[in-house]
């Protein structure tokens, strides 16, 4: 049975009795739930592709560039999050501190990103699930798998983050099994590596490799695997104690995944050469040419490709899984503004607003398109149409942070009663949102260098811009909104205001 979500205005005792989203989530599930969006198929399989392309040194410096874009993304997000702990929070601060319209717009394209990423994760597990079974039709453990996340989704908050914690941990553990078998294949301890250590920074080109346009190129790739990072943001309104836990979850996601990944990518540059023709393959449905099947091989696990195989398989089913919760949670919220019906605002007894989640797995149900396509194609059309509003979040997230701070400090608030306060203010907002727009906007230009403008490929990758910018502009039309200024901007708790 579901109940409709408080209103503010009401009675408190009533509210009090009314179902209500539940604060279940502690440190340890936010942090696995960043962990588990961002580290997958970009680091198992992809990495190899970044190396081959610049090198072991160039693939680095991406790897620390882009690591160093999403801490600041990460610090701004957990500034906003720890003062304003609100489940969708995105559209919230956006709307609030930018523009009502433009919260708006992020909030529906936010929904649909992870709502079609959770698609595209159960074609994938088609995909990968034929490594075993290639008879069995793919459409079938589509069926199961998004069965099953809609019922870790449907239990209680708590469920999900139980589920998210032990799926996320599953790949955690192989990365650093990874690190630790390279490390010890570079010591000598385990033996099967020939030629390898700083001579494969030697090697042609070696460490920087191509141009500056390969490196733009990888550094989109980076930028890819990096995503995910900011669902503790979505998270934060379930969170148990936010103005401790945002803080903390958002430093540890950053340092975690960025010690992982360049540890990573560090031992598989030193330990593959990167003119190894078999990195330039990053198909998900080709694990056999991960670059951790390879370093596993090597060190004589000869069952490598099957364990990589079920890890990839985890990976998939855990961003799925979060991108059901962060989708569903992004639409209750805009529900609960008054953005979207609100019926989608109504909540069961153990506080899942069960209607918006009904809503985006009827929305994720266009994996089911791959049983009149090939997998494959369907697989790559859902992945274009999604990757750009992920891009789009992280710019709001940077530029509803300037605007907060900037307005914070014109009421003539304290910043020290900040629960948390993000260094290097202004650099951090204003480096992370031009970066992440230059990444945004050169995704596919290689599109307009050709003879011909491939312009098929390009709207694929590109039709997010339009529609965010169609869908903000339609509602300012509609309700005649404008920027808010700083002198009129409203905080939680100031009592200064009128």
């Amino acid at each position: 049975m579901t109940h409709p979500a408080p209103s503010p205005s009401g009675d408190s005792q009533d509210s009090a009795r009314a179902p209500h989203l539940q604060r279940s989530l502690k440190t340890r599930h936010l942090t696995m739930i960043a962990i588990g969006g961002a580290i997958g198929t970009g680091l198992f399989v992809a990495s190899g592709a970044t190396i081959a392309q610049v090198g072991p040194g160039g693939a680095l410096l991406a790897y620390a560039l882009i690591g160093c874009m999403v801490y600041f993304i990460m610090t701004s997000l957990g500034e906003l999050a720890a003062f304003m702990p609100v489940s969708g929070s995105f559209a919230t601060y956006g709307a609030r501190y930018v523009e009502e319209g433009f919260g708006f717009a992020l909030g529906w394209n936010f929904w649909y990103s992870w709502a079609i990423t959770v698609a595209v994760d159960l074609v994938a597990a088609q995909l990968v699930m034929a490594y075993w079974l290639p008879d069995v039709p793919g459409i079938l453990w589509s069926a199961l798998f998004l069965a099953l996340m809609f019922g870790l989704n449907a239990i209680s908050v708590k469920g999900f983050g139980e589920s998210e914690f032990w799926f996320a941990l599953i790949k955690v553990v192989a990365v650093v099994i990874f690190i630790i078998t390279g490390l010890a294949m570079l010591s000598g301890i385990i033996h099967g590596a020939q030629g390898t250590g700083v001579s494969n920074w030697t090697i042609g080109d070696a460490p920087f490799a191509g141009n500056f346009a390969a490196m733009v190129g990888v550094a989109m790739i980076v930028a890819f695997s990096f995503q995910g990072t900011e669902l503790i943001g979505v998270a934060a309104g379930e969170s148990e104690n936010p103005r401790v836990n945002i803080p903390k979850a958002a430093k540890q996601v950053f340092w975690r995944i960025l010690l992982f990944y360049v540890l990573a990518i560090l031992v598989i540059g030193l330990l593959i050469p990167y003119t190894d023709p078999q990195l330039l393959r990053s198909d998900v449905t080709d694990v056999s040419v991960s670059p951790f099947t390879l370093v596993f091989e090597r060190a004589g696990l000869l069952s490598a490709a099957a364990v990589m195989n079920a890890v990839i398989l985890t990976s998939v089913l855990s961003a799925g899984n979060s991108g059901m919760y962060a989708a569903t949670r992004m639409l209750f919220n805009l529900a609960t503004e008054g953005k979207a019906p609100r019926a989608l605002a109504r909540l069961t007894r153990n506080g899942v607003p069960l209607y918006a989640l009904l809503a985006t797995t009827a929305l994720a149900a266009l994996c089911f398109v791959s049983s009149i396509f090939s997998p494959k194609v369907v697989y790559i059309w859902l992945l274009n149409t999604a990757g750009m509003t992920e891009f789009i979040a992280w710019i709001s997230i940077s530029v509803s942070h300037y605007r907060f701070r900037k307005g914070y400090i014109k009421r003539g608030l304290n910043l020290d009663d900040l629960p948390y306060r993000a260094g290097l203010f202004p650099f951090g907002p204003i480096f992370a949102f031009v970066l992440c727009l230059i990444i945004t906007l050169g995704q596919n230009y290689n599109a307009f260098l050709q003879e011909r403008i491939d312009w098929v490929g390009a709207i694929a990758t590109y039709v997010g811009i339009p529609l965010f910018l169609l869908i903000w502009l339609g509602y300012r039309l509609a309700r005649k909104t404008r920027f808010v200024r700083y002198s009129e901007m409203t905080f939680p708790n100031d009592a200064t205001q009128p």
